[in-house]
């Protein structure tokens, strides 16, 4: 038998398994230009019909359990389908290309084989879109550095140039925080910082509006009562009408939340540090039992955050401060962050009032939409189309709110979910919320912060927040992703050569071991 003939038990094993992705193509392809159809009106912007396209497939692709399937091609050394999320159509179309090739099946029949710029088209745009919103990365990074600005930077000059000679390639500003004449100092200190660096460099800037923001309400001097499992409390419209009651009060700054509660709903206090249910609506206010809590308990102050994860909070992401602020952040950011943003309306909202405060000779700047509510990870689809259809888009993953609202059992599913969304999309994501803190804070990282890197690299940036030792943190993190990108992208692990264990190779059996350990540890990786 000639060694290119596929063995006659096998064969009809191959048949069938053509048949099945052959018939999972078209499913795919029904279905996704379906959706494509549906969002087609929208979509403004030509340089995201493609990415429109992949992601409508990509949903398609999803919408049933592919294991089995993954587990039979596996088997016969072919592609799982299983990084296929930039790349939908022309991931099947080489998977049955192969399996007809390998049936015997005649050119005229077959699925061409998908060419290579075809295939990598989609990875090419997401680093296109990347280069575009944040930069380029330093020294051929691929995951660039943002570093949220501290108030100080408005009067340390150094600052700013500290963090750019440390790699940082963007700086971020949250408009909660501080005057426009501050956010102004920063920007010129950074541009003096550009200029001093003198690399050629231009730091990208995300001015983040603040959005509604659902915080605690105390009274001047609370009682100093430290609330454990068990205990009860009121959560209240109006912190200062009268009651006959002794129970403590707590107050919330979005009144409204108040018509959509419900007995049984969660309420997480303080992120997440107390975790409590409605258990009786009283009036204009809600009885609070705490069901989750530190073994000493944990006190209640004010300004702090209030999440309601069962409730469907119809609160409006732009507030008018935000409308306000957006006359400065239109003519100075190169992305607006946008938060609390939860449905496809709420972005046309931030669109419309672009359109209307944007300057005639000021480029459309990338809408950056913070993911950090159950809705908006349910709508992260249209929400992305929405935003993408008009503007450039990044997703930035929350995951300091997402955890409260999702329960921490549950992020680490999501936020892979998120990145495989923003990938289908051809979307840039920015991975943020404690990373790297204890470097920042305190100087040294901890063990759990080193490993988060290796998730951050498959991102296309990462967000730093502030800490004394921020310049060291932004200095270490450019070393570690540069290493782990040599190693990792996406989803799919890189073959470097493992120069360690090429010792073992070379050296004498009584040599190996001794080579092995002189080995540098170092040098980046080829």
């Amino acid at each position: 038998m000639p060694t290119n003939e596929v063995p006659s038990a096998v064969a009809p094993q191959l048949e069938q398994l053509l048949a099945s992705v052959v018939a999972l193509r078209s499913d795919v392809i029904t279905h996704g230009e379906a959706l494509l159809g549906d969002w087609q009106p929208r979509i403004q912007r030509p340089t995201f019909q493609a990415s429109a396209r992949n992601l409508a497939l990509y949903l398609a692709l999803r919408r049933s359990d592919l294991r089995p399937l993954q587990h039979r091609l596996m088997a016969y050394g072919l592609s799982s389908l299983g990084r296929s999320e930039a790349h939908v159509q022309p991931s099947l179309d080489a998977v049955i290309a192969m399996l007809s090739a390998a049936s015997g099946h005649t050119a005229a029949e077959q699925v061409a084989f998908p060419t290579e710029a075809s295939f990598f088209q989609g990875e090419q745009t997401i680093a296109r879109e990347a280069a575009a919103i944040f930069g380029p990365g330093l020294h051929g990074r691929s995951t660039r550095i943002m570093v949220t600005l501290p108030p100080e930077a408005a009067q340390d000059a150094d600052f700013a140039e500290a963090i750019l000679r440390a790699g940082a390639e963007c700086v971020r500003i949250n408009c909660a925080h501080d005057t426009p004449d501050a956010w102004a100092a920063m920007l010129a200190h950074l541009r003096h910082a550009e200029q001093a660096v003198g690399d050629g460099r231009r730091m990208r800037v995300l001015m983040d509006l603040g959005g509604p923001k659902v915080r605690t309400l105390r009274l001047p001097k609370p009682a100093k009562q430290r609330f454990r499992s068990g205990d009860t409390l009121l959560l209240v419209r109006d912190l200062h009408a009268q009651r006959h009651t002794d129970l403590p009060c707590v107050g919330c700054t979005m009144p409204q939340v108040f018509d959509q509660l419900t007995v049984g709903a969660q309420v997480w206090i303080d992120d997440g540090q107390l975790g409590a249910r409605v258990t009786q609506l009283v009036g204009d206010d809600a009885l609070l039992t705490i069901v989750q809590a530190p073994p000493d308990g944990k006190k209640i102050r004010a300004d702090k955050g209030l999440n309601f994860p069962d409730t469907e909070l119809a609160i409006a992401p732009l507030t008018a401060k935000d409308l306000d602020d957006l006359a400065f952040v239109v003519r100075h950011a190169d992305m607006i962050g946008y938060s609390f943003v939860q449905s496809a309306a709420d972005v046309t909202r931030l669109q419309d009032a672009l359109a209307q405060q944007l300057p005639a000779d000021r480029p459309a700047p990338t809408l950056v939409l913070k993911i950090e509510t159950k809705r908006a990870v349910r709508n992260l689809p249209e929400i992305i189309v929405q935003s993408a259809a008009r503007l450039p888009t990044a997703v930035m993953i929350a995951r300091g709110d997402l955890a409260v609202e999702l329960g921490y059992a549950r992020l680490a599913e999501m936020q892979e979910e998120i990145l495989w969304l923003c990938e289908a999309a051809h979307v840039p994501v920015i991975w943020a919320t404690q990373v790297l803190e204890s470097l920042a804070k305190q100087g040294t990282p901890s063990r759990a912060e080193v490993s988060d890197i290796v998730l951050a690299d498959r991102t296309e940036c990462v967000m730093l927040n502030k800490g004394p030792y921020i310049a060291e943190a932004v200095r270490w993190l450019d070393d570690v992703l540069l290493r782990v990108q040599a190693n990792q992208h996406k989803k799919s692990a890189q073959m470097r050569a493992l120069h360690a264990w090429q010792a073992l190779f070379s050296a004498a059996p009584d040599q190996a071991e001794g080579s092995v350990l002189a080995a540098s540890s170092d040098d980046h990786p080829a």
